[in-house]
């Protein structure tokens, strides 16, 4: 059963990478790359920031440790637990695969792209999507840049799959951490 799900698993990472276009190369780059998404940070730094003044501070550190939490799982957890090397590793999908950058780490499973950016935009959802219903483009997002993660060959779907329910589930996590908190200090649910 796992041999069958491994290949079926091979099989569509192979198919979606190979949907390449020359052009979209430096794009997906762009958008693989963590950096990129800084000022995109900062904005919603900001944002918070203006809109919730003092209630930001709880905002913004559920989303900081929702972050630190999915990326521990899938990089100090998952990735020694399971040894399952990336696609760009794997010897007998060299000339298979389209690579357009440096590989990275040996292991994949779980993305660790996927777990941080799901995690972000779950946070922002659970604390915040009733009163911004727009916050649910954060999942578009986090979906764009973990398929960028196939695109460039560094992760196979189900590392991104996973990586999302860890991302989703840390975040879940966290905002009941923050809600149990805010119950016990007497300032209620989220407005």
């Amino acid at each position: 059963m796992i041999e069958k799900l491994n290949q079926l698993d091979i099989h569509v990472f192979l198919w979606l990478n190979g949907r390449y276009t020359p052009w979209l190369d430096p794009i997906m780059i762009w958008i693989t790359e963590r950096n990129s998404w800084f000022p995109l940070y900062a904005l919603l730094i900001g944002w918070l920031i203006y809109q919730y003044r003092k209630q930001a501070i709880g905002y913004i550190l559920t989303i900081i440790f929702s972050v630190a939490l999915a990326d521990q799982i899938a990089s100090s957890i998952f990735k020694p637990l399971v040894h399952r090397l990336r696609p760009c590793h794997e010897l007998a999908l060299q000339t298979f695969i389209h690579p357009v950058m440096e590989c990275g780490g040996q292991y994949g499973f779980v993305s660790s792209h996927a777990s941080t950016t799901f995690a972000l935009a779950a946070s922002l959802w659970f604390m915040l999507g009733k009163q911004h219903p727009w916050l649910r483009l954060g999942f578009l997002w986090a979906a764009i840049v973990s398929y960028s993660r196939i695109y460039v060959a560094a992760h196979y779907p189900l590392d991104v799959l996973a990586g999302t329910g860890v991302g989703v589930l840390s975040a879940a996590i966290c905002v009941l951490i923050l809600r149990t908190i805010q119950a016990r200090s007497g300032r209620g649910r989220f407005v």
